[in-house]
């Protein structure tokens, strides 16, 4: 059998340990009827990534990690109709299947979309998984159309998700984007992005009540913990939240004088249970078409060259930092 080089773990080791992310050499994936294999060529790293890694027990097999991924096709599974062999593409991936951090990569071709020709292969690949999770949170979960209006607050803003949030909903929509910010590169990212108001998250019950005082009508959350109380005296009442983590003990009460709607975005839903798996694919091939249009930008702030454990190693530093603008980009050398 044929093999690949990739990069993995082994356990959920601090990311400052040797052993955190290693150089691997493993089987070249077996493809499934609907699969595509991708010669990898840039991926980008997510929160998601940081959090699947520590969260892994100790193992003797390797996990390669990695969902963003943007690369050519290279072969195609026995049932595939919608990408040939040659098809430059890019994708978020599948959290129940091995990772993008590796020279190949067998995905599903129904969450699988051609890329902006626009756009080079690492600015592509800083946007799949942001994009699927902004694009379902806005127009799936909060029911956003072009007619939409009233207020979105988008916390934590310069993120990657909140990066292609704010474009897409002034793009699409019509609704007052407010987007929050403390450190002054941040506020500065977000004013790119297109945001109407920025507001600090520190003091964000002050600050989103001057700029909305009637209360925000929608509201995109990646840091739920302890921001439930001041969530439900911002938002007003049949308001809707949408959130992406999942902190322990949540308590959503606090919501239900007002008839605050919760909602729960998992842009890994679809593959998981193999349901409606084409609108991903459709949704991204959408998002293709407004970047070659000149209307959504790419959100890569650092490119890194090398597709190995160095490499990815120092995205993911990167991120548990906690103060990544926009997304961090890894390229495999040519």
């Amino acid at each position: 059998m044929a093999s690949m080089k990739a990069v993995a773990s082994f356990d959920g080791l601090p990311i400052d340990h040797p052993d955190a992310l290693v150089d691997v050499t493993i089987d070249v994936p077996q493809l499934r009827p609907h699969d595509v294999l991708v010669r990898v060529l840039a991926v980008s790293v997510n929160p998601v990534d940081m959090k699947r890694r520590q969260s892994l027990t100790s193992s003797q097999t390797p996990t390669v990690l990695g969902f963003d991924a943007a690369g050519v096709v290279e072969a195609v599974g026995p049932q595939v109709t919608t990408l040939s062999p040659g098809d430059e593409v890019w994708y978020a991936g599948d959290v129940s299947r091995p990772g993008t951090n590796a020279e190949l990569h067998a995905v599903d071709e129904r969450i699988v979309s051609r890329k902006p020709t626009s756009l080079s292969f690492a600015d592509a690949a800083a946007l799949p998984l942001t994009t699927i999770t902004a694009w379902e949170s806005l127009f799936e979960r909060f029911g956003l159309s072009g007619d939409s209006t009233g207020d979105l607050l988008v916390v934590g803003a310069a993120g990657g998700v909140g990066s292609v949030m704010i474009q897409l909903a002034k793009a699409l929509t019509k609704v007052r984007v407010i987007a929050t910010a403390s450190r002054e590169p941040s506020r500065a990212w977000i004013r790119q992005m297109g945001a109407d108001e920025v507001v600090d998250h520190h003091d964000l019950a002050n600050q989103a009540g001057r700029v909305a005082p009637d209360g925000v009508d929608y509201l995109f959350s990646p840091h739920s913990r302890g921001n439930v109380e001041t969530y439900a005296n911002i938002v007003r009442p049949f308001g809707h939240i949408t959130a992406i983590d999942e902190p322990e003990g949540l308590d959503l009460v606090g919501l239900k004088p007002k008839s605050i709607a919760w909602h729960w975005e998992l842009m890994f839903t679809r593959p998981l249970f193999g349901y409606d798996m084409i609108a991903q694919q459709k949704l991204l091939a959408a998002t293709a078409d407004l970047v070659d249009q000149g209307v959504i930008r790419t959100t890569v702030t650092k490119t890194i060259s090398g597709l190995d454990a160095d490499s990815i190693r120092e995205a993911h530093e990167d991120i548990e930092t906690g103060h990544t603008v926009g997304k961090v980009v890894v390229t495999q050398e040519n």
